[in-house]
């Protein structure tokens, strides 16, 4: 009789919670920490092809990039992070020529390849790179392109298991990374993944990042649920300028 009062209280007091208090409740918060020394800024496919509205995965993600503000988000955080010098990693995504010869891929490598996103000329040269869809998104280059930025070498599906990406961090003394750009439930959830089996603390900008929304399939919904589920933190744009500031 008591377990089943217990349950009926426990019932009530989730009807007066917001969806958001019930989740807290049952996952912990994160408590990651930002420590100026060791926090780093990583940013994911902040590229043409995702973000302008030429782009050839525009169509899919421009509903979740116009909601979030996205882009206005990643400005806003590329700004916060040089005003209080966090160190900014840059993960591109880039293909080849040959890359078009591989012979399987899932269904979006297969529609990557077909629209020739991300696509570069030549490995060893910039001819044709700037302002193509594989090129940084203009609003975001006066921050990416300074000489302090380190930008690893490209990832060719989603992880950066392939890429100097943790090498880099490594070097430079980082454990604790503010992750965000494209696509949510892809590239930054790939990389969400690795990085933390890598041993880093990772905070996901939920704001400062967008997804492809098909017919039945919403990447971003899909993205938030394991994102809360596994990151050490999931914070907007707001709440991380906040904590960038001390407030």
């Amino acid at each position: 009789m008591k377990v089943h009062e217990q349950s009926n209280d426990f019932e009530r007091t989730d009807e007066k919670m917001t969806l958001e208090e019930q989740q807290d409740s049952i996952l912990p918060v994160g408590k990651m920490e930002i420590n100026r020394e060791n926090t780093a800024l990583v940013i994911v496919d902040p590229q043409n092809d995702f973000l302008r509205d030429d782009g050839v995965a525009w169509e899919l993600v421009k509903e979740s990039v116009e909601a979030n503000q996205t882009i206005q988000n990643l400005e806003l955080l590329l700004k916060a992070g040089e005003k209080n010098n966090l160190k900014l990693f840059i993960s591109p995504h880039y293909y080849y020529p040959t890359d078009g010869d591989w012979q399987f891929g899932g269904p979006l490598e297969n529609m990557m390849h077909k629209g020739g996103m991300f696509k570069r000329e030549d490995p060893l040269s910039l001819e044709g790179f700037e302002g193509s869809g594989a090129d940084f998104l203009e609003s975001l280059k006066p921050f990416i392109k300074k000489p302090e930025t380190i930008v690893a070498s490209p990832h060719k599906v989603y992880g950066p298991q392939n890429t100097d990406l943790v090498l880099q961090l490594r070097k430079h003394g980082i454990s604790r990374l503010i992750l965000a750009g494209m696509s949510a439930n892809l590239c930054i959830e790939s990389h969400l993944r690795d990085l933390l089996e890598q041993g880093f603390e990772v905070a996901v900008v939920s704001d400062a990042t967008a997804a492809a929304i098909l017919p039945g399939l919403n990447g971003e919904q899909a993205a938030k649920v394991n994102v809360r589920m596994i990151a050490n933190a999931m914070w907007t744009t707001e709440e991380t300028i906040k904590r960038l500031e001390g407030e």
